[in-house]
């Protein structure tokens, strides 16, 4: 799943995945729902808000991302949003 080009967050992220024994098309999904809102975001994702992530939200609909995919994307930015939360806590 790791490429030359891995960041340590994506790293992290991979890691964390593996740990949790999620599937590769699992994790392959994750990713990339992290990197499309890396891409809106024009930064680190780890640096979003809320309101970014309400604002990435609302770009999904008016660009008619169909629910499948809306839903998918969801689930890989929960994955990593709850794991850099529990991450910062230790």
């Amino acid at each position: 799943m790791a490429d030359t080009k891995t960041t340590p967050l994506r790293e992290r992220m991979i890691e964390d995945m593996r740990i949790k024994g999620l599937g590769e098309s699992s994790q392959k999904a994750h990713i990339r729902a992290v990197r499309y809102f890396a891409e809106f975001l024009g930064r680190s994702p780890d640096t979003a808000t809320p309101e970014d992530l309400r604002a990435y939200q609302l770009h999904m609909v008016n660009t008619n991302v169909t629910p499948s995919t809306y839903n998918v994307r969801l689930v890989g930015l929960r994955f990593f949003f709850l794991k850099r939360h529990a991450s910062a806590r230790r």
